[in-house]
């Protein structure tokens, strides 16, 4: 089961990419989000919860780019994606590189959970994993 999770958290991520939506079709209606890179992050659940975190994470940029890296197969439910996030911030000018990471919790083939980390480590570390 588990390389088909990295295949739906891939094809969700290009879809994604192509689109600027998730792939609702595999996704859970109540899909939670919790971003641990957001200081003053709130409970963000279902499709409108997805859109109010994208929007709350997308205020701190000007613009920003991202490139996935990696996908990796942590276990039965989880996938990391590692990926390359450019930036640059919206009332600082500051441009950022750097490494951020998604943990997707799939269940029964749909996403039920996303889990945003700043670093691979943090990503690796909630799923019980070690670089």
């Amino acid at each position: 089961m588990s390389q088909e999770n990295v295949e739906l958290a891939r094809r969700s991520v290009e879809h994604f990419m192509e689109t600027g939506e998730p792939l609702w079709a595999m996704t859970d209606e109540d899909y939670e989000v919790h971003d641990h890179d957001l200081l003053d992050a709130r409970e963000y659940r279902g499709r409108a919860g997805w859109a109010r975190w994208f929007q709350d994470w997308g205020d701190a940029f000007a613009e920003y780019s991202v490139e996935p890296e990696e996908f990796i197969d942590a276990d039965d439910e989880h996938v990391i994606l590692v990926l390359r996030l450019y930036a640059t911030g919206r009332g600082s000018g500051v441009k950022v590189e750097r490494q951020d990471a998604m943990v997707f919790t799939i269940r029964n083939g749909k996403g039920v959970r996303l889990d945003y980390y700043n670093s691979k480590q943090q990503a690796l570390n909630a799923v019980g994993l070690e670089e």
